[in-house]
């Protein structure tokens, strides 16, 4: 399992792409999507909502269990991913490409997330 160096990552298991117009994109990584089985289920922040770092924001459900989705960042969300509502297994099939699930502004960006080796050291993969 590879965690892309250009992201980081929060101790949740949520990754956080780079800003782009100060908009960042928010996944799950790999680790947490193997932990979780095959998701059948995403329920996913709405465009407006305002979320804020370290807590829940929506929820994914699997054949093994239910799991809250928590924001790695505070801000407002300006996309939600509609494939993975449509197709929710693409949280398992592509969590760094097309499983990813929301797009936020940051408001403020919390000063504990990792890089990828040192997320890699805390997930111990």
């Amino acid at each position: 399992m590879s965690n892309p160096q250009q992201l980081r990552y929060s101790k949740e298991h949520e990754w956080l792409s780079a800003l782009e117009d100060g908009v960042a994109t928010v996944g799950i990584t790999e680790y947490a999507a193997n932990a979780l089985g095959d998701v059948v289920y995403a329920q996913l922040p709405e465009v407006g909502d305002t979320v804020t770092a370290g807590e829940t924001c929506g929820e994914l459900e699997s054949t093994k269990s239910v799991s809250d989705l928590y924001s790695p960042v505070t801000g407002e969300v300006t996309a939600a991913n509609q494939d993975v509502v449509d197709d929710p297994s693409l949280v398992n099939s592509a969590p760094f490409e097309g499983g990813w699930l929301f797009k936020v502004r940051v408001a403020e960006e919390p000063k504990d997330l990792l890089s990828a080796d040192e997320y890699t050291a805390f997930s111990g993969n």
